[in-house]
């Protein structure tokens, strides 16, 4: 059974930096595609940033490019957003979500990925 559990969201002064987990069970990591989105109060979900396996293909969002890394750790089954110089527009929940193989051109895209974690809110206020 696939489980994703996003741990790290809190309330941080613009400017700031937070670090997201997300703690993966019942995938082969070293394979599939984990990726973050995130949703804003009466916004649609949108892809942040998604990592995959098989070639450790890497794709970020245009608003958060230079100021967010998504990585993995394998051997703890962990996948991590570290969210630098933070800004009001990045206050949302966070969802960490999973697919076995995505194509390069949809590796951001909702309908890619079955599985999803429960979320986690950042804030970003003064």
């Amino acid at each position: 059974q696939v489980q994703l559990v996003e741990s790290g969201g809190d309330l941080v002064q613009p400017g700031g930096s937070l670090r997201l987990s997300c703690a993966v069970s019942g995938f082969t990591m070293d394979y599939d595609t984990i990726a973050w989105f995130r949703q804003a109060p009466g916004k649609e979900r949108e892809g942040v940033a998604s990592i995959r396996g098989m070639d450790d293909r890497i794709l970020y969002r245009d608003s958060v490019q230079g100021r967010f890394t998504i990585s993995r750790d394998d051997a703890k089954k962990t996948v991590y957003l570290q969210m630098n110089s933070l800004n009001s527009e990045d206050t949302a929940i966070y969802y960490c979500a999973a697919a076995r193989v995505v194509v390069g051109s949809k590796m951001l895209s909702r309908a890619s990925y079955p599985f999803w974690g429960q979320g986690t809110q950042v804030t970003v206020s003064s």
